[in-house]
């Protein structure tokens, strides 16, 4: 069955009404969340992560002129210990719209209510282990710092947000760690035992099943209290700053934030559904500028988005059974644009390596080759250790070995598979999923369904 967008997202016809949810809560994670931005108004309970936030010690020192210091229970904050209302972040220091909140808009809101006492600012590690699993030793890392004073705390954790870059690439950051504990003026001998006693690893695990209990399970979230009510309100993803504004003015203001969903008539498509961001990239042959690998004619007026897992036995049916003649009678006909976004999924703990070797086939311009053979051989690969399966794949193809290999131990391609499923993991939930673009609306089709139901919805497109 072919299900209008509008079915799966109540009040959106077009395509926007969808695809803008990706752009719309923009938080890294991989399951799905609530998307509206703000939730109801809930009471703090005892036992929470709000409650103890709302005690704090004396100031001990400051940063960047705004006071600093720990609550009661450790968590670090930064301004006034006894504002009315706090902006609770629960965030990953590898999460690239954790760093574009901490960059850019978390600024502006220190500068709008920090300074003037209305709101203090509190961090709770939440690193996604299974998106960054080198995130967990910079939150220990910047633990063992605060042990060594509150400035030195924001000090470092700025330093991470801004030098992302260097270090998410690295398996052992080690090094880096200690490089920027003792950039930011930390005793490193003291900051060594701290981490050799693994007191703060422990503690980094502790806050992550505390944002999981509060019901977060992506990055950044937050919360926004109002201590004189005990009131908590929840805000998902790296909003833009006027979300923040509106929602914390109401909640300063003693009321309760407004629903902001997005309007309606002002769709914001996420780049990789856009024009765009289809559009054939000059220097990725057979990608386009949003990074997916595509086939068939980029200028077709159908556009498919396959959003698979390739150790899902759906998708695999469908690759084996469903595609060859979907090619022969769509794309290679040039009447259709095929794209390919990856959704590794959690049940499936070799898809995201098998994601990584299709990416760097993709590198050497045999992504749909690889794509063809890892459907094919999945139960060789579907191993504890499948890298030398991969390899010995595209050796089959006839790939640069080294280059490939090389490729495979690195984070680069795996980036570009985490990019997909942030792109995706908060909209569509399962695999296969096709998103259908034709004049400007969509239709999706779940799951691996028979050709001729394809060729129906495909063939009611063009020939409208």
């Amino acid at each position: 069955m072919t299900n209008q967008v509008g079915d799966r997202r109540p009040g959106a016809a077009h395509i926007a009404g969808l695809l803008a949810l990706a752009l719309f809560v923009s938080a890294c994670g991989t399951s799905s969340t609530d998307t509206s931005t703000t939730s109801p108004a809930t009471t703090v309970p005892d036992d929470a992560v709000q409650a103890t936030t709302t005690t704090t010690t004396a100031p001990e020192d400051t940063y960047d002129g705004l006071p600093v210091g720990f609550t009661e229970d450790g968590y670090p904050y930064l301004g006034d210990p006894d504002a009315p209302v706090s902006l609770v972040e629960f965030s990953d220091y590898l999460c690239p719209f954790c760093r574009r909140h901490a960059t850019e808009t978390n600024p502006r809101l220190l500068e709008q209510y920090a300074a003037s006492g209305l709101v203090r600012f509190v961090f709770s590690d939440f690193p996604l282990v299974d998106l960054h699993p080198t995130a967990p030793a910079g939150h220990a890392a910047a633990l063992c710092v605060s042990e060594q004073g509150a400035a030195r705390f924001w000090a470092i954790h700025t330093q991470l947000f801004d030098r992302q870059s260097e270090w998410a690439s690295l398996g052992d950051n080690s090094e880096f760690l200690a490089g920027v504990a003792g950039d930011v003026g930390a005793d490193l001998d003291a900051y060594q035992l701290c981490l050799d006693s693994g007191r703060t690893a422990v503690l980094v695990d502790e806050r992550v099943a505390q944002a999981r209990q509060l019901g977060f399970s992506g990055t950044p979230s937050f919360q926004i209290l109002d201590h004189r009510t005990g009131e908590a309100y929840d805000l998902v993803g790296a909003q833009p700053v006027e979300t923040f504004l509106a929602a914390i003015d109401a909640v300063i203001a003693g009321e309760e934030p407004a629903d902001a969903d997005q309007p309606a008539d002002e769709p914001n498509l996420p780049f990789w559904a856009s024009e765009e961001g289809l559009a054939p990239d000059p220097a990725r042959p057979g990608y386009n500028l949003a990074g997916d690998a595509y086939r068939g004619n980029p200028d077709a007026d159908l556009v498919v988005i396959e959003i698979s897992d390739f150790q899902c036995p759906f998708c695999q049916r469908h690759a084996l059974e469903t595609q060859p003649p979907l090619d022969d009678l769509y794309v290679d006909t040039d009447r259709v644009m095929w794209v390919f976004k990856h959704l590794p999924l959690q049940i499936h703990p070799q898809a995201l390596a098998a994601a990584t070797a299709a990416e760097c086939a993709g590198d050497q311009q045999a992504f749909w080759e690889m794509h063809d053979l890892l459907f094919e051989r999945v139960a060789d690969w579907s191993v504890a250790e499948p890298d030398t399966v991969l390899v010995g794949l595209a050796r089959q193809l006839g790939l640069e070995e080294e280059s490939f290999a090389a490729c495979v131990g690195s984070r680069t391609a795996l980036e570009r598979v985490v990019e997909d499923i942030y792109d995706t993991s908060d909209i569509f939930g399962s695999t296969p999923t096709f998103v259908l673009l034709f004049d400007g609306s969509a239709s999706v089709i779940d799951g691996a369904q028979p050709f001729e139901q394809f060729s129906a919805a495909f063939d009611d497109l063009l020939e409208e």
